[in-house]
């Protein structure tokens, strides 16, 4: 009596495991390097150099024999512009933009970065925080001190020149991209249709737990982290996920900043209702 075995194409395929990624805050720092990067571009096209004069120099304009008015710098008396060790004259070299406001948008974009993502602010208090800027900003419109505000700012000159663009957002770009694809992957959660493989440090080894009973949900999401610096209008966006094991000894684990949270999640509900299959 002949047995009809089964073909390749006809087994089962083993369900995928699913990893998890944990990353850290510096992941939404993306916003410094990115308008580091563009407003260094806009200064290189600006096409105008920074000189460094001494503090008592004057602009002026001055006519000359030929009849030509000519912009110079007038240097006081015992004082000098730059030299080399020649004592040659120093020319120009810094590429600084014309506009004052370059300088206070980089430095807002940091400052804004460093506050959300050092205070969490979830569900309600995310949506409260924006009512309450939509209508102190309507307040003072309509009480006529928006104007003053405005222009009390336009007092205000920031003047990054181009390698400090460029140093900075640089050095913050690498930084970030050893932390994105090294050390943000040594924290990590995979999930299999019967086991759980756990890393929870760097440097940690893995431990495995049966998947048995196993809870996650997502907690609840800051609009200005979650939403806004991570990527929502790409549909990407991040949250914070809790895993729970189920026995005698339970384990939480808390992964924040998961990216594509929602995606992972449907993606292992389906794995877990999966069971290996055993042909003999």
């Amino acid at each position: 009596m002949s047995t009809a075995s089964a073909s390749p194409s006809t087994l089962p395929s083993k369900p995928r495991d699913i990893t998890v990624y944990s990353h850290s805050m510096l992941f939404y720092w993306w916003p410094v390097w990115f308008v580091g990067y563009i407003l260094a571009a806009l200064t290189l096209w600006d096409h105008h150099l920074l000189m460094v004069v001494p503090i008592h120099a004057e602009a002026k304009s001055v006519e000359f024999k030929d009849g030509i008015e000519r912009n110079v710098v007038i240097v006081p008396d015992g004082e000098s512009l730059l030299k080399d060790k020649k004592g040659s004259l120093i020319q120009p070299t810094l590429y600084v933009a014309q506009s004052k406001n370059y300088g206070v948008i980089f430095c807002l974009t940091l400052l804004l970065t460093i506050f959300i993502t050092s205070v969490s602010l979830r569900g309600m208090w995310s949506i409260l925080v924006i009512v309450v800027i939509v209508m102190g900003v309507t307040i003072l419109m309509l009480a006529g001190y928006w104007e003053k505000i405005t222009s009390a700012f336009s007092l205000l000159d920031i003047r990054i020149n181009l390698g400090g663009y460029l140093f900075t957002s640089t050095g913050l770009l690498i930084i970030w991209l050893i932390a994105f694809m090294f050390f943000d992957r040594q924290i990590y959660v995979t999930f299999s249709p019967g086991q759980l493989r756990v890393r929870t440090e760097i440097g940690d080894g893995e431990k495995v737990y049966d998947a048995t009973g196993l809870t996650f949900e997502k907690q609840r999401s800051d609009i200005f982290r979650h939403g806004i610096l991570g990527l929502w209008f790409l549909n990407i966006g991040t949250g914070d996920l809790i895993i729970k094991t189920s026995g005698a000894q339970n384990h939480t684990f808390d992964l924040p900043n998961v990216i594509g949270v929602e995606y992972k999640i449907k993606a292992i509900e389906q794995l877990m209702q999966s069971k290996d299959v055993n042909l003999t």
